[in-house]
């Protein structure tokens, strides 16, 4: 099921017509006090969730949700600089959809952090005292619970499933975010900073390798 959060009684009936044309359950809110009202009882594949709302704008929503929910959020916005987009991905956005869009560019993307989301093979992945349940989406260290971002938690099984070796920023970029461009590098900086923050010390296994990348060192005693 996809949340739709967009003020604009107009878009908003167009776009959750398209979704539920294309085979997905969608409903729509129109402000931040109906979304979270929404969320109490329901538990969303992918919220689209515009900047700018009546009650709250969508920035301040993205950061509140990221606190307790791994759940994909594609910010929809008529700002289109690198630097709002970079901002957005920086927060935790999945990915990011500049006005006006078509509606098929909406449900292509949609399909695309989708098939991220769940590009999952194995049940669970353990290593140095971090537990990933892919079944469960969740990840816990030393046998606590931990809330990452998706994108966090993407880094993370990424880097796990192959210890010891060297990624650099532009395959990160590529691996886990669908995109190539080298001016948004930082967006994997600023990603691994708050992986490493949320793990505590065992943020010590994502090693940075200068001038390079990252890797995930397969060290027990951490």
């Amino acid at each position: 099921m996809i949340i739709v959060v967009e003020d604009d009684d107009s878009i908003r009936s167009l776009e959750l017509y398209t979704l539920k044309s294309v085979g997905f359950e969608a409903i729509g809110c129109s402000d931040a006090s109906s979304l979270f009202k929404e969320l109490e009882t329901k538990r969303p594949e992918l919220i689209i969730l515009d900047i700018m709302l009546p009650d709250k704008d969508g920035v301040t929503i993205l950061k509140e949700l990221r606190k307790n929910m791994n759940v994909p959020i594609i910010m929809a916005t008529a700002k289109g600089s690198e630097f709002d987009k970079v901002e957005s991905l920086d927060l935790g956005a999945d990915d990011y959809l500049v006005k006006p869009f078509g509606m098929m560019e909406m449900v292509s993307r949609i399909k695309a952090v989708l098939r991220r989301a769940g590009n999952i093979s194995d049940s669970k992945v353990k290593l140095c005292g971090i537990e990933i349940d892919t079944s469960q989406h969740e990840v816990k260290v030393d046998g606590q619970s931990v809330v990452l971002t998706l994108k966090e938690y993407e880094l993370l099984l990424f880097l796990m499933r192959s210890p010891e070796i060297v990624f650099s920023r532009d395959d990160l970029l590529v691996k886990i975010w669908g995109l190539s461009s080298l001016s948004e590098t930082r967006t994997v900086d600023a990603h691994i900073k708050t992986l490493r923050q949320k793990i505590g010390a065992k943020g010590l296994l994502i090693e940075t390798v200068r001038g390079v990348g990252y890797k995930f060192h397969e060290q027990n005693d951490i």
